[in-house]
């Protein structure tokens, strides 16, 4: 039961990552591989914040601005320098690995011994419990945070500007601006992913974060999946089933590798899942 429980904790963590990419995917059509990139980033700088003894909460805005900072990049140079959204997102994870190593000072680092996020709420004798309840509690105020930001004016124009670029810049709305915000939200929200992982997991890899996008786009495209089977309109319900998809995901691969399947493989399996997602579909609506 505790095994499974683990892959809830863990869909968790990554479900802040699945609602950057939402933005990114959903609402801009953008492939966005910065995410492999800012995903570490946030794990980054919350091991060596935390190891210098930083309290948890003070590094969550620096997380913030960071993972920002990343997908503003990105946003930059696929529209300032007319780069195509992948490539600009592959150079942008490209240089961030360095720069990921640079900070960390070498490849790895233990979180053993320094306080977590998932240290402060503790109503269960089961800790276990406890951190779900704190990942539960940190991803619902993300949640509330992005659903309202996406219902204000600011959200209307961006998600407008992601459904029809020519009717929201005859509007005065600057397109440009609305992507380079949009990728920085994602970016974000995926650095705040690498910060909860870093802390759940008691530790920093510099190579976490590879394929990680993978991991993420299955998230949404099961969320996907669930908002044309109910024929959702609403953004936060939308939202809501996106969050879903995460957890499910996370619960797919667990019962993957408890039916012994090697671990070894679990890239594999989960490419295969998400292309099995993205091509059911498509095999039903364009039969040969």
């Amino acid at each position: 039961m505790e095994f499974y429980l683990t892959a809830i904790m863990l869909g968790l963590c990554l479900s802040a990552m699945a609602l950057g990419i939402f933005i990114t995917m959903k609402i801009f059509g953008i492939p966005d591989i910065t995410t492999d990139g800012s995903y570490t980033l946030g794990a980054v700088i919350t091991a060596v914040l935390l190891t210098a003894h930083l309290p948890v909460w003070a590094i969550i805005p620096i997380v913030i601005v960071a993972g920002a900072f990343a997908g503003s990049l990105t946003g930059i140079i696929h529209t300032q320098l007319k780069i195509d959204a992948l490539l600009a997102g592959i150079l942008v994870m490209t240089g961030l690995y360095s720069i990921n190593l640079t900070i960390l000072g070498r490849s790895n680092v233990p979180l053993l011994n320094v306080q977590s996020v998932f240290s402060f709420i503790h109503p269960f004798s089961n800790a276990i419990y406890n951190e779900a309840l704190t990942g539960l509690i940190f991803v619902f105020i993300l949640y509330a945070i992005l659903g309202y930001l996406l219902k204000t004016d600011f959200g209307i124009a961006m998600r407008a500007t992601g459904n029809s670029a020519s009717m929201t810049r005859a509007l005065g709305i600057n397109n440009n601006a609305m992507k380079i915000t949009g990728l920085a939200i994602a970016n974000a929200m995926t650095a705040l992913s690498g910060y909860l992982v870093a802390q759940y997991q008691n530790f920093t890899d510099i190579n976490m974060g590879i394929g990680i996008v993978i991991t993420g786009l299955g998230s949404v495209l099961i969320g996907d999946a669930l908002i044309k089977w109910f024929n959702l309109r609403s953004i936060v319900a939308q939202l809501l089933v996106v969050l879903t998809g995460s957890i499910v995901f996370q619960l797919v691969l667990a019962f993957t590798l408890s039916v012994g399947v090697d671990p070894n493989l679990l890239k594999l399996v989960t490419s295969v899942m998400v292309l099995l997602i993205v091509s059911i579909p498509r095999l039903r609506t364009n039969p040969a």
